[in-house]
């Protein structure tokens, strides 16, 4: 599996943040390595991406450029990149019904608390933002380093469903 670059698809609600977050970092060359192409969709896409996760991604060096909130079947219909891995970020789309994805991509939920629900200052909400860029970097460093074509189907689900449980380092 691990000869081509292998596709990734993240899904979460809204498709503003968790999901857009994980998306750039994987793409960002010393998470992915060019080992992965990320994308990120929503079964309820909100339209535009959150201005702090734009802020947050610039401000950490990991691309923006060509992210947008954008509908689930868009990997699910004809010319659709087939999907190697689907992970769900958010609690509220692990449970809906998704659709088909072609090849039988393996998948995993991967839960983060939502920065977008944060209500307080502008201070708490970055934090917020923070916190759910630390765990998803967290996880997709774990993931990266998966020695996956040494690992039968079964043995990469459950690395898959260990990562969606791993915490992260404590913020500095």
């Amino acid at each position: 599996m691990s000869a081509r670059t292998m596709n990734v698809l993240f899904i979460c609600t809204g498709n503003s943040a968790r999901s857009i977050l994980a998306e750039s970092i994987l793409n960002h060359p010393s998470i992915g390595q060019g080992r992965f192409r990320a994308f990120s969709a929503g079964s309820h896409p909100a339209g535009q991406v959150q201005p702090l996760a734009l802020e947050l991604l610039s401000q950490y060096h990991y691309p923006t450029e060509g992210l947008r909130s954008k509908s689930w079947n868009e990997f699910s219909g004809d010319g659709a990149p087939e999907l190697d891995f689907v992970f769900t970020v958010c609690d509220k789309a692990a449970g809906e019904a998704c659709p088909y994805w072609p090849g039988q991509p393996m998948t995993a939920h991967w839960g983060v608390e939502d920065p977008v629900a944060v209500q307080g200052s502008h201070e708490e909400q970055r934090r917020a933002y923070a916190n759910a860029f630390m765990v998803l970097r967290n996880r997709l460093s774990m993931f990266a380093a998966l020695p996956i074509d040494k690992l039968d189907r079964l043995a990469l689900k459950k690395k898959l469903d260990e990562i969606g449980q791993a915490r992260p380092v404590a913020l500095a």
